[in-house]
């Protein structure tokens, strides 16, 4: 019987590792999608542990975002994005195809992000990109050590949010189950 309760608590253990990665990266899309000058910057740094790596791969990331070691070098590029006007008018993150596997000494997730992105000139940009991020435990919280976001595909768009009607059918177009019987 000794067996299984150490069995149920390990696997207790890795869910409970799971849903806090879960919650670290949730908690950082929630801060990125409103990174402006109100950001709570010390809160957003506290995601990752002191001697995190954050990372842009591929060319395309590498070359736009660079890489940075270090809880103060991703804060400061975070800085850079809190100003006034803010540099995003619309940022929306959505995560997809989350894999998360967790051990007892860390976890690592994957997921593939889509970003829509409205800049402060009015220009929209789409991009998705593949996010391999690995946590660990510091100082009771479960916090990124190595964040890895790779380009699979990006491109400008003309704006998000239209005026124009939604393209729905009328209701002369939806068959109601009332207009058979009267017939």
């Amino acid at each position: 019987m000794a067996h299984d309760d150490r069995d149920l608590h390990q696997r207790l253990r890795r869910f409970e590792i799971e849903a806090a990665a879960r919650a670290c990266m949730n908690r950082y899309m929630v801060l990125c999608d409103a990174l402006d000058a109100r950001t709570p910057l010390d809160e957003l740094a506290g995601l990752f542990i002191r001697e995190a790596i954050w990372e842009g791969k591929g060319a395309r990331y590498r070359d736009s975002f660079g890489g940075y070691r270090g809880r103060e070098a991703i804060r400061a590029m975070f800085a850079g994005y809190m100003r006034e006007p803010a540099h995003f008018a619309l940022n929306v993150h959505f995560l997809t195809s989350e894999l998360i596997e967790a051990g007892d000494e860390e976890a690592r997730g994957q997921w593939v992000m889509l970003q829509t992105s409205t800049f402060a000139d009015g220009s929209s940009h789409l991009n998705a990109a593949r996010l391999q991020v690995r946590f660990v435990e510091e100082e009771g919280h479960w916090r990124m050590a190595h964040f890895q976001t790779e380009n699979l595909f990006s491109r400008p768009v003309d704006r998000w949010n239209s005026q124009a009607p939604l393209p729905v059918p009328t209701q002369t177009d939806i068959s109601r189950p009332d207009a058979a019987d009267q017939e």
